[in-house]
Parts: C-alpha cells; structure tokens; sequence
C-alpha cells in the first residue's frame, strides 16, 4: 500500500534530521566565550557628534516615531531610544552629517525614563563640549557597568 511507503520515507526523513541535530553543534553562540560580532549594516542605535549639530530640526521633522526633540535655542538634542525604530531616516536627512547608525544596540534598561538621551552644547572657555542634559540619561561608555538600584 501507499501508505506504508509513506511512512517509510517520513521515518528515514525524521532520522536524518535527529541525526543531523545530534552531530551538528549548537545553532547558538556560546556566550560569553564567543563574542558576537555585528555586521556593519547593523542598525544598532542612532549617535549624535553634537559639536557637529547645526540643530536644524530636519532629523526631528523626519522622525517617523517622532522619537527626537531639537531645541534650537538651548541648543539640546535629545532621543527616546525606545522610540527609535532605528530606520535610519534621521542619519539619511541631516545635512551636516553629524548622526550616525552604530552597529551595536542599546544597553536594557529597567525604566522607560532611562531611554531618553539628551545632548546639549554649553559654551565653555576652552571651546565647544557636550555635556547630558540635566536630569536625562547619560550616555554609558562601552566598558562601563550599570548599577542596580
């Protein structure tokens, strides 16, 4: 009958299958002995060289999630990262170039008020320097560990 070759062939199937998981390896990456390394496509997070940033507004204006804010006379700029749908939009737009797409993602956070980063120009004697805004996240440097609360 039909019906036993059909058989037949869905337990040398199966078996081939099982056989090819068991010798195989796993499919994931055994971290953290094996880093994983992003592409350079990957769109990780939107980063800003404030000292670059004309802050026209045109990224804000292209936000589809209107994720950023500019403020043009305090000079601040500032992203929800949970809003961030890291389509690039904002990076092709700006016209000085100063928004780039990091390959690597945002670190988790434990508050919704943790995703908003700010960025603010204040003027000192040696010159131009980004400074967190006051009362927004800051930025982590790569080494650097969260605290819990």
């Amino acid at each position: 009958m039909g019906g036993a070759k059909g058989n037949k062939m869905r337990l040398f199937t199966m078996t081939k299958t099982v056989t090819k998981n068991l010798l195989g390896g796993p499919a994931t990456l055994m971290y953290p002995k094996v880093k994983r390394s992003f592409t350079p496509i990957t769109r990780g997070r939107v980063e800003n060289n404030i000292n670059k940033c004309i802050f026209c507004g045109m990224c804000s204006r292209r936000c589809p999630t209107d994720a950023i804010m500019v403020t043009k006379d305090r000079k601040e700029w500032q992203i929800d990262r949970l809003k961030c749908c890291t389509c690039n939009l904002c990076v092709e737009i700006c016209p000085v170039k100063c928004l780039s797409m990091e390959n690597q993602y945002s670190s988790p956070l434990s508050e919704k008020k943790e995703g908003i980063y700010a960025l603010r120009v204040e003027k000192q004697a040696s010159g131009t320097e980004a400074q967190p805004a006051p009362g927004e996240a800051r930025k982590p440097k790569p080494d650097e560990k969260r605290e819990s609360p």
